[in-house]
């Protein structure tokens, strides 16, 4: 990467981060405001993002001087935005947002030394309390330390830090190192994700060389009808630096945001700092969440938008959702659309919630005003009608989110309708991963073994028992347990996913804390939230429901734990209230059994987070294959070393040669990515580079004798097939090439 691709590289950051000052709350009582602004500044950037790919890619001008003049314009507004928020908070004399006031602060018949309405909502550490009856009309505070720059951000941390107990700050110090190191890890591999190299990446370089993001001809249905939202992220990059350097740090990025908005969340539903920790350590020491937070792969960026949607809903459980916040819960809900349509099963009911929410409101709100609600005489004596007012406040609240959602995903939507007919693409598609039976029989085995797969552990014979189990139970009931209607491709239940792996991983110790967590939150909430009961078991039917839904959506298939992730990062928050309640309601010789329990339990965690971290695959710091002893190439190739050396031989073979068009032979499953960094032009542009096979029947493919050479990934039966007579073909295991007489 250039000096000039590093300096435009920090162009992005710098905005984001100058976007979170700007989106400081100004509102009294905001949960955790700095988080709640990292929310705000992530969902206004992504969304920016995504629509400069489309409005860019709409004209033609998929160029490096585009990308960085529209990234120029907003680190631009983002710095304005910024310093007219730090003026007026200055000359106001106030602080930009309404800053968390502890409780242990104020006596205790005071909440706060400004106005505090009746029945408001202050912040107690992240937790919100409820203000006392009575007002207090105090002058306003100064601002806090945090809101002072860089130097009160540390104050502040050095001030926590000395506060915490011994506990937390392991908790903390924990998460902190893990972050770091992958941070680490991200910034030194190269992209090795196997879907990454057959379809993710590929599309990146197909929309830089058609400088479009038209629909081409492809062997490889995934490269078109999958949402790209994840890509267009990659996108900026590439097109900002030149390469793929950076490409990891958006899903690191994201797995940072999945665990600010995780503990955000267990602040909103009642949890002090330690449940906050808590539910930070659980998530960031689970493998899946390390894995992912260093590869190329979509599921932390999806999971990142569900849990903003998730934070912003749960804001509008106790107030009246503004403006602002309506247009996040759009961006949150078309940028997961865009990204993973998956997660949508998740976004769904948490708006049903909102909206549920809201309408409570405006009746609690009209019953609360002075004038009595007009009385309905056909209804009877002291009855009140429906507040219209707040009803289609709601209404139009709910078409502001689809609007602006719509806005996010409705150009690739449209793209995908015009070239196959329907919004969710080709027959193949829709039917490949999607149940293809709802019946009750066939649904609950397929919850039993995505939950199988899903709670794996090293044990191989408590998976052979569970899984002869589900097995003999789904025959018992008329399912078969392989049915294609029900699974995925080939696929052969059970699969084995205890493994580190960043595609299949289980998390038994997070699932089965957020489990316990759901189920206490359910049926005794009072008992992990007694302010927060009602918003804990709201939250914790969405939760449920989700995965229900899940599992009756989604085929089994043995990588399936990944496309759960969106859930996990939903769920632990109840783990962690869960696990801090059990620390803090037991007495005596009880307490000690729940507390070296609970050491225990976390102490596990802690293991699996630092194994997965250091022996994970397909990046990992220690043993073969380790970031720090492995070359660059073979790293992008640890999941089938044996082709490292066959994709340079032909390549080599084929610009040896002198062919300038070049065409490509695969199958759907193939790595293309490799061609389009060995077949690069001198001076860094693109290859030509051309698919000889399409199964897009709009998009027919190019002709063998409009090329200079053919390379292929697969098998030679099937590259044999394409070659024009007369030419030459070598072909080594999995990779080969093809070229005229004479060349």
């Amino acid at each position: 990467m250039s000096a000039a691709g590093s300096l435009l590289a920090a162009v992005p950051a710098a905005a984001v981060l100058l976007l979170t000052v700007a989106a400081m709350p100004r509102e009294a009582g905001a949960v955790a405001p700095l988080r709640l602004a990292v929310v705000r500044a992530a969902l206004l950037s992504g969304a920016y993002a995504v629509l400069v790919v489309e409005v860019l890619g709409a004209s033609h001008a998929l160029t490096r001087q585009a990308f960085a003049v529209a990234w120029l314009l907003f680190l631009i507004a983002a710095a304005t935005a910024a310093g007219l928020r730090w003026r007026r908070a200055t000359h106001l004399g106030q602080p930009p947002a309404a800053a968390p006031v502890p409780v242990s602060a104020a006596p205790a018949v005071s909440t706060a030394s400004r106005t505090v309405p009746v029945g408001a909502v202050v912040s107690d550490g992240g937790t919100d309390v409820a203000a006392p009856v009575a007002e207090r009309d105090e002058p306003a505070p100064a601002p806090p330390r945090a809101l002072r720059g860089p130097a009160g951000l540390l104050a502040v941390a050095v001030d926590a830090w000395r506060t915490a107990r011994p506990g937390e700050r392991l908790l903390a110090g924990t998460v902190g190192g893990l972050v770091l190191v992958e941070l680490l890890v991200a910034l030194l591999a190269e992209p090795n994700n196997f879907d990454s190299q057959t379809y993710h990446l590929p599309k990146v370089e197909h929309w830089v060389a058609q400088g479009d993001l038209d629909f081409w001809p492809t062997a490889i249905h995934r490269q078109v009808t999958i949402p790209p939202g994840a890509e267009y992220l990659l996108l900026h990059l590439r097109l900002l630096t030149g390469g793929d350097n950076l490409y990891n740090l958006v899903q690191w990025a994201a797995g940072v945001v999945c665990l600010l908005v995780a503990a955000r969340i267990t602040a909103q539903l009642g949890g002090g700092r330690r449940a906050q920790l808590l539910t930070a350590f659980v998530l960031a020491t689970t493998p899946m969440v390390v894995l992912q937070a260093t590869s190329t792969q979509t599921d932390l960026i999806c999971a990142a938008w569900v849990a903003c949607a998730a934070t912003l809903v749960l804001d509008g459980l106790r107030r009246r959702t503004g403006w602002g916040t309506l247009l996040g819960l759009g961006a949150a809900t078309g940028l997961t659309a865009v990204t993973k349509t998956s997660g949508l099963i998740a976004v769904g009911p948490l708006l049903v919630l909102w909206g549920l929410a809201q309408l409570r409101l405006a009746r609690t709100d009209q019953s609360a005003a002075a004038s009595p609600a007009p009385i309905d005489p056909a209804a009877g004596e002291g009855r009140r009608s429906w507040p219209v007012g707040g009803l289609a406040r709601t209404v139009g609240g709910s078409v502001l989110i689809l609007v602006v959602a719509a806005v996010v995903v409705g150009p690739f939507l449209a793209r995908v309708t015009a070239e196959f007919g329907h919004p969710l693409g080709p027959p193949r598609l829709r039917e490949s991963i999607p149940m293809e039976r709802h019946d009750p029989a066939s649904i609950v085995v397929n919850a039993l073994r995505i939950g199988h797969t899903a709670f794996d552990t090293p044990l191989a014979p408590l998976r052979r028992a569970g899984a002869e189990v589900i097995i003999s139970g789904a025959e018992a009931i008329g399912v078969d347990p392989q049915d294609r209607a029900i699974t995925f491709g080939r696929e052969l239940f059970p699969e084995p996913a205890w493994y580190p792996d960043e595609d299949r991983v289980a998390f038994p110790l997070a699932g089965a804390l957020a489990v316990i967590g759901a189920v206490i939150a359910l049926a005794r909430p009072r008992r992990i939230a007694p302010e927060r009961a009602g918003s804990l078991r709201a939250y914790a039917v969405v939760v449920l429901t989700a995965v229900l839904l899940h599992t009756a959506m989604i085929k089994w298939q043995p990588w399936g734990n990944r496309l759960l992730l969106y859930a996990v990062v939903l769920a632990v928050p109840l783990a962690g209230l869960w696990l801090d309640a059990l620390l803090r309601n037991r007495a005596g010789g009880r307490r000690t059994v729940a507390t070296v329990a609970a050491v225990t339990v976390l102490a596990t965690s802690a293991l699996a987070g630092v194994l997965a971290l250091s022996y994970g695959f397909p990046r990992r710091l220690v043993g073969a294959g380790s970031v720090f002893t492995t070359s660059d190439w073979e790293t992008r190739f640890l999941r089938r070393p044996q082709w490292a050396d066959e994709f340079r031989w032909a390549a080599t073979a084929v610009q040896d040669s002198g062919a300038r068009r070049i065409g490509l032979v695969q199958q759907n499953d193939n790595w293309e990515y490799p061609w389009w960094l060995l077949l690069r032009q001198p001076d860094g542009g693109s290859p030509d580079l051309v698919a000889l096979q399409s199964v897009l029947p709009e998009r027919p493919p190019a002709d063998t004798s409009s090329v200079d050479a053919i390379v292929c990934t697969g098998t030679r039966a099937a590259c044999a097939k394409l070659v024009p007579a007369g030419w030459r073909l070598e072909f080594r295991g999995y990779v080969g090439y093809a070229l005229p007489p004479g060349r």
